[in-house]
C-alpha cells in the first residue's frame, strides 16, 4: 500500500480546524486534524511534506514521523512543522486501524480502563471561533447560542454552572478568571480589586457545591513569576486541583520555583512540542500534571512517548482538547490506551455543539466519564455536508 494523495480541508467558519486526509492506492483514507494557522500549516503539508510522503507506506509510522520531523527548523516547538506533522500523524493512526479494523485505541496496546473521567473546559460556543485566539476580546461573551454558554456561566455565575455540571455526573471543571487582569496589565502585577474579582468564581463554586468540584485554574502562560506565585497563594484556600500554564514555559528553572512555592499540582503543558522540554521540566521538578496535545507535539506517535515519559516520573497524564472534533476523538483513543491517564479534557459546549456538525461519531460522555470509541481507525470521518459547505477550501497533492 503507499499514499496517493494528501489532501487537506479547511472552512471560513472554523478557520483554525484544518483537516488531512491521506490517500492510499487501496482506497483506505485516513482523517488528521490540527489547530491554528490553517493557512500557514496547509502550505507546510504541500511545499515540504507531501514529497516526503507520496509513495510511501502509511503503515511505516515511526519512519514518517521522524522524516516529517527531521527539518533544521522542526526543533522540540509547537509551531507549524508540527502542527502539520501531528495532523498527518493522526491521519496515518486512522488509517493503520481500518487496514487492521480495530480502533486507534487497541493498536496502541488496548483500554485501560472501561470507562475514562473527564473534565468540563468552560468554554463558550464560540471561544477561539476567530483566527486570533488569545484575546478575552475573543470569548464572544453573551454570544448564546444553546445551554451549555459556559464561559459566561463561570464569569457570572459560577455557582449555578458548577450545580449544572454535578447534575449531568461532571465533578471536575476548569475556568480562567485571572485572564482579563493579565492582559490588561500585561502579567506583570494585579491589583487587590482584580484579584477580588477573579476569585468570586471560586467562593461562588465552594459556597455552592463545597468540595464535590474540583477546580482547576488555567492561566494561559500569561503571568510572570512573582504575580503567580502571589495568585497562586491567594487560590490555595479553594483547594484548586492543578494550576495549568501558569507562565510561560520556557525555562524550567522558573517552573520549577513556581512549583515549590505551592502544594497545588502544577499541569503543563498543551504548549510544549516533543518529548524534550517535558524532559527537562520533569527532571527539575517542575510538573506535576503532564498535558498534551496531540495536534500540536508531533501527533499520537509523539503523545504516546510522552505519557510514557511521565509515567517513568511517576506523573500523570492528561490530554488536552479545546481545538476541534478529530483532535478531540485521537485524544480519547490515547487516554484510553494508556495507564497513567488521570482524567481527559472536554468541552461539553463543543461536542453537544458544533462538533457534532463537522464529524459523524463522536464519544459518548455519559455520568462524568467518557466511553472508548469502537470503530476502525477513528471511528469517525467528517459528515459529508462538510465537503458541500461554500466556505470549503481544499487543497490535493498528488504523486
Amino acid at each position: 500500500m503507499k499514499i496517493t494523495a494528501i489532501e487537506t480541508l479547511h472552512t471560513e467558519e472554523f478557520a483554525n480546524v484544518l483537516w488531512v486526509r491521506v490517500h492510499t492506492d487501496a482506497g483506505v483514507i485516513g482523517l488528521g486534524e490540527t489547530f491554528y494557522g490553517a493557512a500557514s500549516v496547509e502550505a507546510h503539508i504541500h511545499d515540504t511534506l507531501a514529497g516526503r510522503l507520496l509513495g510511501r507506506d502509511p503503515l511505516h509510522i515511526e519512519a514518517l514521523n521522524r522524516d516529517m520531523l527531521n527539518l533544521p527548523m522542526a526543533q522540540s516547538s509547537t509551531g507549524v512543522e508540527h502542527r502539520a506533522a501531528s495532523a498527518v500523524d493522526i491521519a496515518l493512526w486512522d488509517l493503520f486501524g481500518k487496514v487492521c479494523g480495530q480502533p486507534v485505541h487497541q493498536m496502541l496496546g488496548g483500554l485501560c480502563r472501561d470507562r475514562q473521567r473527564i473534565y468540563n473546559t468552560c468554554a463558550g460556543y464560540k471561544y477561539v471561533r476567530s483566527k486570533n485566539i488569545r484575546y478575552v476580546s475573543n470569548w464572544n461573551l453573551g454570544a448564546d447560542e444553546g445551554p451549555y454558554e459556559d464561559l459566561d456561566a463561570f464569569m457570572n455565575r459560577a455557582d449555578a454552572l458548577a450545580e449544572s455540571l454535578l447534575e449531568s455526573g461532571i465533578g471536575a471543571m476548569k475556568i480562567w478568571p485571572f485572564d482579563p487582569p493579565a492582559m490588561e496589565n500585561n502579567g506583570l502585577w494585579i491589583s487587590a480589586a482584580q484579584m477580588k474579582t477573579a476569585l468570586e468564581p471560586f467562593e461562588k463554586i465552594r459556597r455552592a457545591v463545597g468540595d464535590r468540584m474540583e477546580i482547576m485554574v488555567e492561566f494561559h502562560s500569561l503571568w510572570n513569576l512573582p504575580a503567580a506565585k502571589q495568585i497562586a497563594r491567594a487560590l490555595e484556600p479553594y483547594k484548586p486541583t492543578w494550576f495549568e500554564d501558569p507562565i510561560r514555559m520556557n525555562s524550567p528553572q522558573a517552573l520549577a520555583e513556581y512549583a515549590r512555592s505551592t502544594d497545588v499540582w502544577v499541569c503543563a503543558s498543551e504548549t510544549l512540542g516533543t518529548r524534550w522540554p517535558y524532559k527537562d521540566m520533569l527532571e527539575r521538578d517542575a510538573v506535576g500534571v503532564v498535558m498534551v496535545d496531540l495536534c500540536w507535539t508531533g501527533g499520537i506517535t509523539e503523545g504516546r512517548k510522552i505519557a510514557a515519559l511521565a509515567e517513568t516520573f511517576h506523573r500523570p497524564f492528561a490530554p488536552h482538547d479545546c481545538i476541534g472534533p478529530v483532535g478531540f476523538v485521537a485524544a480519547v483513543h490515547t487516554s484510553f490506551s494508556q495507564p497513567n491517564t488521570l482524567i481527559q479534557e472536554s468541552v461539553r459546549a463543543y461536542y453537544t455543539g458544533w462538533y457534532k456538525d463537522l464529524v459523524t461519531e463522536l464519544p459518548v460522555i455519559k455520568d462524568g466519564y467518557v466511553l472508548p470509541m469502537e470503530g476502525p481507525g477513528l471511528g469517525t470521518e467528517l459528515r459529508p455536508a462538510v465537503f458541500e459547505r461554500s466556505d470549503l477550501k481544499v487543497r490535493r497533492t498528488t504523486a
